[in-house]
C-alpha cells in the first residue's frame, strides 16, 4: 500500500496550492464519496470556453486531497474540452487501462496515481475530484 504515497501525493496532501475558498466563482459543485466520508466542493473561474482558476474545499484522506489538487493545477489554464479530454484519461487510468507515454505526460504529476487502479478500496478517493469536475463542466456545456 506504501507505493501510491509518493513524494508528489504527499507534497500535495500536506501543502496544497488550490485549497481555497474562491471567491466569486462561475461554477461549483460538490462531490461526495459516500463509502468513506471525503467531501469536497471544486469551484472554477471560466472566461468563456477558459479555466482561468480552479479551487477546492473540503476533508477526506490523503489520495483524494491530493488527486483534488492535483487536477486544479491541471486544468487551470486549459479550456473546457481539454479539461475532459484530460480528466477521461485521469479516469480511465485509474480505472486500469495502461495510458501511452504521451497521455501519461498530459497528466503530469497525477500519472503518478497510477498504482492506486490496483487498490480497488482507494479508487474512489482517486476519481472524486475528477468526476466531480466531469460532472459539473458537462452541465456547463450543458447549459451554454
Amino acid at each position: 500500500m506504501a507505493s501510491i504515497y509518493t513524494a508528489a501525493l504527499m507534497e500535495h496532501n500536506a501543502h496544497p496550492d488550490y485549497k481555497y475558498q474562491m471567491d466569486e466563482p462561475t461554477c461549483t459543485h460538490d462531490g461526495v464519496n459516500p463509502s468513506c466520508g471525503d467531501e469536497l466542493t471544486l469551484s472554477l473561474r471560466l472566461n468563456g470556453n477558459l479555466i482561468e482558476e480552479a479551487a477546492f474545499t473540503g476533508h477526506g484522506c490523503a489520495v483524494s486531497q491530493a488527486a483534488a489538487d492535483m487536477m486544479a493545477d491541471l486544468v487551470t489554464g486549459e479550456t473546457v474540452d481539454e479539461a475532459l479530454r484530460l480528466a477521461g484519461l485521469y479516469l480511465d487510468m485509474i480505472k486500469g487501462r495502461l495510458l501511452t507515454a504521451q497521455e501519461l505526460a498530459d497528466l503530469d504529476e497525477a500519472a503518478e496515481l497510477a498504482t492506486i487502479a490496483r487498490m480497488p478500496a482507494r479508487v474512489k478517493c482517486a476519481e472524486l475530484a475528477w468526476r466531480t469536475l466531469e460532472k459539473m463542466l458537462e452541465q456547463q456545456l450543458k447549459n451554454a
